[in-house]
């Protein structure tokens, strides 16, 4: 009785002042705390988007294509790796930082499960990632799938570059890595109009207890070689097999060799025994008169025009340059 009576009682001034104190003092609370919240999330938005993130809020990555690694490298964004594909290679200044970093499959055959298990945020790689059944369980555990197209011009090479530093958030690394490779492409062209005529270069692939295989039109090895003033020596497409005889009528003037062993970055004179043991009619060709090897590094040959094919492009556009030079001083 007591309590009803208390209930239904009229409200004296008082008790309604101290209702609406009551009211104000609850709206300017839940007023504050959705503007806290807001702006919390608002600083969280924004903070993922800065370029320089604290270590727990940046990006975790998984490079599947070393050319793709290698950019990220470049970009001084190694902290951020937690995966790479088999192709991809780590500088040995950098390995002592990165020995957290797990080491996948093949590009092409990636494990989704192993990939879910380092909990990344990215998985970047080429148009040739895949499984695609793999990249899917990825988008479904709410992973970034990123494919960059492979570049085979600079334009393309500087576009993904963007499109990385955004993801990283490095846009001052991104313009000084531009700016480096355009003087460095710049060069190889300055070698390239030295050149008056297109010497013969041959790509071998060599590998052990198999026929070399021959890098023809539209590879990653006829990029370089026509980035570094060359002409192909292979008239096919893709790549194929070649027997000895057949290198022999190919002829070229200088061989590019990548080897899937560590036995390949040697010196000339040990890479030429190498050979032509291997290859014996390789020693009757005109790269073979002038020991004229050059060792290309297997991350070179993937995903298209990217840091390690401009260096052997490079280190290519030089040897036609001093071969050239030495032809003309014997005529």
């Amino acid at each position: 009785m007591t309590s009803q009576t208390i209930f239904c009682r009229k409200l004296t001034f008082s008790d309604k002042a101290f209702a609406i104190r009551a009211l104000i003092i609850t709206m300017g609370a839940t007023i504050i705390f959705s503007a806290s919240y807001a702006l919390a999330n608002v600083t969280s938005a924004s903070a993922e988007q800065a370029v320089n993130l604290p270590e727990t809020q940046q990006p975790r990555l998984v490079s599947a294509g070393a050319g793709v690694t290698e950019l990220i490298l470049a970009l001084a964004a190694a902290p951020q790796l937690v995966g790479i594909d088999s192709t991809s290679q780590i500088p040995e200044k950098l390995a002592p930082a990165m020995t957290q970093v797990q080491r996948l499959g093949y590009h092409r055959m990636l494990s989704a499960e192993g990939i879910i298990a380092l909990n990344p945020s990215h998985v970047i790689g080429s148009e040739v990632m895949g499984p695609e059944s793999s990249l899917n369980l990825l988008t479904q555990a709410n992973i970034h799938v990123i494919k960059l197209n492979s570049a085979t011009t600079e334009q393309q090479l500087m576009d993904n570059i963007d499109s990385l530093s955004e993801i990283v958030g490095k846009p001052s690394s991104a313009l000084e890595l531009k700016r480096t490779l355009k003087q460095q492409l710049a060069q190889i062209a300055d070698k390239r109009s030295q050149l008056t005529s297109k010497p013969k270069v041959l790509f071998l692939l060599l590998q052990e207890g198999r026929p070399a295989r021959v890098g023809g039109k539209d590879t990653a090895a006829d990029l370089i070689i026509n980035l570094a003033g060359g002409a192909n020596a292979a008239d096919f497409d893709s790549y194929k097999s070649v027997s000895g005889e057949g290198i022999l009528a190919l002829n070229p003037e200088v061989i590019l060799l990548s080897h899937r062993s560590e036995q390949s970055m040697q010196a000339t004179a040990a890479l030429f025994d190498e050979v032509t043991k291997q290859i014996p009619l390789v020693a009757h060709t005109k790269a073979g008169q002038q020991q004229a090897f050059i060792n290309l590094k297997p991350e070179a040959l993937i995903g298209g025009l990217g840091l390690s094919a401009i260096d052997a492009a490079d280190t290519l556009a030089n040897t036609l340059v001093q071969q050239f030079l030495v032809t003309q001083e014997i005529k």
